[in-house]
């Protein structure tokens, strides 16, 4: 018997990152980092000799840095509040249709796998796999589905929202946070808007990643939405390794302004939580860098979070995914024949 509408049974699954939620903890979710073959490419026995070799040399400074933050990483309970959220705004558009939230961390607990059974016992009609980054990596959101496609073995037709650049709810959220953000500390003149990302090894970029061209698409978009004439620039953190990364990097690009007697506006553009890059990395880091070179203003703009335009985004991109199959973009974006490892040009081949 077909279900129909007012019984249909939606599932939504959120992904992220994850992060460690206790001391104890950061060793063992740095090592399922960079276990990860999305992450370090090598045979699995060098992968995991590595991973354990980087996360026990590095246990110690990045406890201290989620020190700063209590202990552990906020973007769980930042996690769940979105999807609480995402879960208020979609039932409002889906008939009376039931809509659960799950979340699946790549990383650290609630892992892939643990979204995927309890989603496999929720039993759904639909679901909707949805990244919290909104630029396609092969790192993260390929990272992702791959374990998911991996891992469940329940009902429902997936679809999946391979990536989200250009949205406009993004776009308008990015730039009311900025404007937010200036007018806040004043809105002084002489001032670069830093879009800082997470960066990636260049040999992943020349593969045919598209994370690099939506990001440049996503800030583009911003800023001319802000409409103001903004000097600003594209940069990249987190660097790690001994690869060369894309650049340039968020301290280099505030040395640059600096020497140009510019103050800065740091604004995280491909993160949609707050967590060790923004809260240690943009607020402690960078901040004293900027303090130390003479930046005469470093004005950092919070991550979406659960900003209503940001949510009520999602929820259409969510509810509209619904109508079609398989893998999509955002509605209006096309990755470049370049970009070889775009999933929608994959399937859609």
């Amino acid at each position: 018997m077909t279900k129909d509408q007012s019984t249909k049974k939606i599932a939504v699954v959120l992904f992220n990152l994850g992060g460690p939620d206790g001391p104890e903890a950061v060793q063992p979710f740095l090592y399922n980092l960079f276990a990860d073959k999305a992450i370090i490419g090598a045979p699995a026995g060098i992968r995991q000799a590595l991973a354990f070799m980087i996360s026990t040399l590095r246990k110690k400074s990045a406890q201290a840095n989620y020190n700063i933050m209590g202990g552990g990483s906020p973007i769980l309970p930042q996690t769940k509040a979105q999807a609480e959220a995402l879960s208020l705004a979609m039932s409002t558009k889906v008939d009376g249709a039931e809509v659960q939230l799950f979340i699946g961390m790549r990383y650290w607990h609630p892992f892939t796998h643990e979204a995927a059974k309890a989603v496999a016992a929720y039993g759904p009609d639909e679901i909707i796999l949805l990244p919290l980054y909104p630029q396609f990596s092969t790192t993260t959101t390929g990272s992702s589905v791959g374990e998911w496609n991996r891992v469940y073995r329940g009902s429902g037709q997936a679809r999946e929202i391979c990536c989200y650049p250009t949205l406009d709810g993004v776009v308008e959220a990015h730039a009311q946070a900025i404007e937010r953000a200036y007018s806040a500390a004043g809105s002084p003149v002489g001032v670069r808007l830093l879009f800082s990302a997470h960066g990636l090894p260049e040999k992943i970029i020349d593969q045919g990643d598209p994370y690099q061209s939506q990001i440049e698409a996503t800030a583009a978009a911003v800023a001319a939405r802000l409409g103001k004439g903004w000097d600003w620039q594209i940069c990249y953190q987190s660097r790690v390794g001994p690869l060369k990364w894309i650049g340039p990097t968020t301290p280099d690009a505030i040395a640059a302004a600096a020497e140009a007697g510019l103050g800065v506006v740091v604004t995280p553009i491909a993160f949609v939580s707050e967590h060790i890059e923004t809260l240690v990395e943009l607020d402690h880091e960078y901040a004293e860098l900027a303090h130390d070179l003479g930046c005469p203003h470093y004005i950092r703009v919070p991550a979406l979070g659960t900003d209503p335009i940001f949510i009520e985004a999602l929820s259409e991109l969510a509810v509209g995914s619904l109508s079609r199959a398989g893998t999509a973009p955002c509605q209006g974006w096309s990755c470049d024949t370049k970009h070889v490892k775009c999933p929608y040009r994959k399937t859609a081949a």
